[in-house]
């Protein structure tokens, strides 16, 4: 199905915004967090938080499975977008205090830096696993000890930082804990607390594994933003019925416009 047709099929609308504020003369990758506010007006403090971290492969790799929605550069693109609305929501969630992109693909790196996440390279080369074993490490020791980090699927365009707050305040009742992803199958968050090791085990049937593992299986009504990942044309469907991020739907409403039909 062209990404066209998946748009006009999902009956979206307009796309919600994920207002992220850089003070003026801030360094690549800095963000300020004193700018970052919730619906209700209040100010994650600056020491508080979650560190995320999102994993991404270079974008011309990704998403495979979306070949039939958007070939070559266009996919691309999706990708991107995908990874930067899922981003610039995470920075807006009160609960979050930073968020680091594991990448090697140096477009991604910039245009995710600019949204005031923190870029570190995947040394690893290892797999997505490994990847986030080496962001929460990192993230742990720019953080001078123990910090609570959570691993972040890049493809939820859909995300609403209230209802990853929500998936966070009930993590932190747990050493680790996890939510499943829309089908039930995979996994799109894992959180660990400072005490404990992320021990990511994603990709496949990761939902069994993490609980097998030992982490919490998060079922929480009414954050259907945070379980939608999008590695098909139909979980695209469903994430535009939802409401995607601004650079989603520019993407989706860029092809749909120029009547272009990729794939």
């Amino acid at each position: 199905m062209s990404l066209q047709a998946v748009w006009l099929s999902s009956g979206a609308s307009r796309p919600r915004g994920h207002p992220v504020t850089l003070r003026p003369g801030a360094r690549r990758g800095e963000a300020d967090w004193a700018d970052i506010l919730n619906r209700e007006g209040n100010v994650m403090p600056q020491q508080a938080g979650w560190s995320l971290i999102v994993p991404l492969k270079p974008l011309a790799r990704a998403k495979s499975r979306l070949v039939a929605v958007a070939a070559g550069e266009g996919r691309a693109g999706l990708v991107l977008a995908f990874a930067e609305d899922t981003v610039a929501a995470a920075l807006a969630c009160p609960a979050v205090r930073d968020v680091a992109v594991v990448t090697d693909d140096p477009v991604a790196g910039r245009r995710l830096a600019r949204l005031g996440a923190q870029v570190v390279p995947d040394v690893a080369r290892g797999g997505l696993n490994a990847a986030l074993a080496h962001g929460a490490e990192v993230v742990r020791r720019r953080r001078w000890g123990p910090a609570a980090v959570a691993a972040l699927g890049a493809d939820l365009p859909a995300l609403r930082p209230a209802e990853l707050a929500r998936v966070l305040a009930a993590a932190a009742a747990h050493p680790r804990a996890f939510v499943a992803d829309a089908a039930g199958v995979g996994t799109t968050v894992l959180t660990a607390r400072e005490e404990a090791a992320l021990a990511p085990a994603f990709e496949g049937a990761s939902r069994a594994r993490h609980r097998d593992s030992g982490a919490v299986e998060l079922a929480l009504p009414g954050v259907e933003s945070v379980r939608q990942d999008v590695d098909t044309g139909a979980d695209l469907r469903r994430a535009l019925a939802l409401g995607v991020g601004p650079r989603t739907a520019s993407v989706v409403r860029r092809v749909t416009v120029s009547g272009v039909s990729p794939g």
